[in-house]
C-alpha cells in the first residue's frame, strides 16, 4: 500500500471498513433470523392452533 498516494490509501481503508461492517451486519441478521426460527419451531401444533384461535377471536370481536 505504500505505492499509493495517501488519499488513495485512506479511501481503500474506508472501503475495507465498510466491507467488514456489511459482513458483520449480514452475520448479525442471520443470527436474529435463526433465533426467531428456533423459537417459532418450538411450538407444538396444539399451541399454534390455540394461538390462532385466540387471535381470530380477538379480530372477530373488534
Amino acid at each position: 500500500m505504500e505505492d499509493y498516494p495517501k488519499p488513495m490509501r485512506q479511501r481503500m481503508r474506508w472501503w475495507k471498513v465498510l466491507g467488514l461492517a456489511g459482513l458483520a451486519g449480514v452475520a448479525a441478521t442471520g443470527v436474529v433470523v435463526a433465533r426467531a426460527e428456533r423459537q417459532r419451531r418450538a411450538y407444538t401444533p396444539e399451541e399454534i392452533r390455540a394461538r390462532l384461535r385466540e387471535r381470530h377471536a380477538k379480530a372477530s370481536s373488534s
